[in-house]
């Protein structure tokens, strides 16, 4: 008797715990799939709109996007492609892959830098060589 009902009392209580985590299962996908949306608008608003904000987007039908951001909104932005011109509007949530194709001020400050410093040194070297020859 007491078999039984341990034996009840543990299925009652595994209905209850699945009751439970349920909703909770499904709140966390929706929050995840919210998440998901911001990062993807905060990626967008980082690149800019025009031409020279170039992107390549894979959406949740496997439509894949490239071409540049013409337009963005508070739900979703248009991508017009670059050869055809054909415009596409595409909400945040409905991305699942997005890669942007442009480089911010600071890494292109960087590189004149760079390339600054490494002609320096090349006029530099070649002072030196002329005055050895």
């Amino acid at each position: 008797m007491f078999r039984q009902l341990s034996a009840i009392a543990l299925a009652g209580l595994m209905v209850h715990v699945v009751a439970c985590v349920n909703p909770t299962l499904a709140s966390s996908n929706q929050d995840r799939q919210y998440q998901r949306a911001q990062e993807v608008k905060s990626e967008i608003l980082k690149l800019g709109v025009g031409s020279e904000a170039r992107i390549a987007l894979k959406t949740r039908d496997n439509v894949k996007l490239a071409g540049f951001i013409s337009e963005a909104a508070r739900d979703s932005f248009v991508v017009t492609e670059l050869k055809t011109g054909t415009a596409t509007t595409v909400a945040y949530g409905d991305v699942t892959q997005v890669k942007g194709n442009n480089l911010s001020t600071g890494a292109k400050i960087a590189i004149g830098i760079g390339i600054g410093v490494g002609l320096t040194f090349l006029v530099a070297y070649l002072i030196v060589q002329s005055y050895h020859d």
